[in-house]
């Protein structure tokens, strides 16, 4: 095998012309008459038992090249390519110029890796929210404590809005009974809406013991097709109402819910957090934004071929697919469920996946721009996370993941860091 030429034909495309050795090509077409030669009956001969050049001047000699060049061709295309400076991130097309007596020559053209270019990543300017807490924020806190520890007690009064009402019932309609419109026992939180409109606002005013009928009309576009539009009646027994009974503000309370003595340190704990988780969303959302306009026109440039944007689409499905299945779903189940077809969820994760992509190779070109190397100290690092993360030991981490990818983790971690560490930060113009 000879590379006779290779050139780049775009930003994103290459063509290798490769030249494979007579010799070869003829040993080629030799294994695949023996292997295809037991399939042919000549007649006159048992089958398989055809001499070559009978079999070849029935059929010609071509008949035997496609097979030969089949199983050339991969092994003579990825030892042409290896000796070149493209890096293919699509499968080669290939096509035959000339089967002559020097030999074969065949063209591969094939996608490769763009030519990026990356700029002004340090130094990028975006806006920061300021992060404030205020004392409603506390209070709203504290009372989701307060309700997380509240108690169910019995209400000795009418039922009102909120409270729990247990219940017994029965419904009709035109004095029938329909399935599914029974129950004994049965906790409503009044002002729920989860029962037929107009049923709970019915059962406010009334206390437990009573027995009264509620009166409504089910919706148009009820469910149960035989019931939408039409009156019913529902024989109600109010067994009990209870409402949520809440602690009492005081140290007591918040000794309760935290390792603090009195009310006051748990209220500043409270607001401690309130600024941190707030100061984290805050940089959160200014480093996404950073990172939005590295991959912008502005700063990235790349032209990025349509297959490696669906490669990265089909990526993320299969991890999608992955994560389900722990769950015991999987991709078909979540596509039956939502009505969508496999055509509809690439869309939706077309865009998220190219701006990923476009991450990752700016990423990895800043690291070539700023020099960047793995040191042994790193690489070992990087194992031990992989290790600890995936509950395996370092061996066979190193056993099961490529070493490139490795590397490329690490260097594309520093490319981040150096992009998040140069941000300049702005706070947002409060021009009404």
């Amino acid at each position: 095998m000879s590379l006779k030429s290779s050139e780049k034909i775009n930003g994103n495309t290459a063509e290798l012309v490769i030249h494979i050795e007579k010799e070869d090509f003829d040993k080629a077409v030799t294994a695949e008459f023996k292997k295809e030669s037991p399939k042919i009956t000549i007649p006159g001969f048992r089958k398989g038992k055809a001499p070559r050049a009978l079999v070849e001047k029935m059929y010609g000699k071509e008949a035997f090249y496609d097979g030969a060049l089949n199983s050339l061709i991969p092994n003579e295309y990825y030892t042409a390519v290896s000796g070149t400076e493209f890096k293919p991130v699509s499968a080669p097309q290939y096509e035959v110029l000339e089967i002559g007596e020097n030999g074969v020559d065949v063209k591969a053209t094939v996608f490769i890796l763009p030519e990026i270019t990356v700029k002004d990543y340090k130094g990028i300017t975006v806006e920061k929210d300021e992060v404030s807490v205020t004392e409603e924020d506390v209070n709203e806190k504290v009372e989701e404590a307060r309700k997380r520890n509240s108690r169910r007690v019995t209400a000795e009064r009418p039922a009102q809005n909120g409270d729990t009402a247990n219940i017994d019932y029965k419904g009709t309609v035109d004095g029938v009974e329909f399935e599914g419109g029974s129950a004994e026992k049965h906790d409503l939180k009044i002002g729920s809406g989860t029962f037929i409109p107009g049923f709970e606002d019915q059962i406010v005013g009334h206390s437990a013991g009573e027995e009264f009928d509620v009166n409504v009309t089910f919706p148009e576009d009820y469910h149960a097709k035989e019931l939408a539009g039409k009156a019913a009646v529902f024989a109600v027994k109010l067994n009990e109402v209870t409402t949520e009974e809440l602690p009492e503000l005081d140290d007591e309370f918040a000794k309760d819910v935290s390792e603090f003595d009195t009310l006051a340190e748990y209220r500043a704990d409270v607001e401690k957090k309130l600024i941190e988780t707030r100061t984290q969303a805050a940089e959160n959302a200014a480093l996404n934004k950073a990172f939005e306009k590295l991959i912008s026109g502005d700063c990235f440039e790349a032209d990025i071929p349509d297959c490696m944007i669906d490669d990265e689409v089909q990526n993320q499905i299969r991890d999608m697919d992955f994560n389900m299945r722990q769950s015991g779903l999987n991709i078909n189940d979540y596509m039956k469920y939502t009505g969508m077809t496999m055509d509809q969820l690439k869309a939706q994760y077309r865009a998220r996946a190219t701006d990923q992509l476009k991450t990752r190779l700016a990423l990895d070109q800043i690291a070539k721009n700023e020099g960047f190397e793995v040191s042994e100290e790193e690489y070992a690092e990087e194992i031990k996370y992989l290790a600890d993360t995936y509950s395996m030991t370092e061996d066979e981490v190193k056993a099961q993941v490529d070493p490139e990818m490795v590397n490329e983790s690490v260097l594309r971690r520093k490319a981040s860091d150096l992009v998040k560490e140069s941000i300049v930060y702005s706070t947002p113009s409060t021009e009404e």
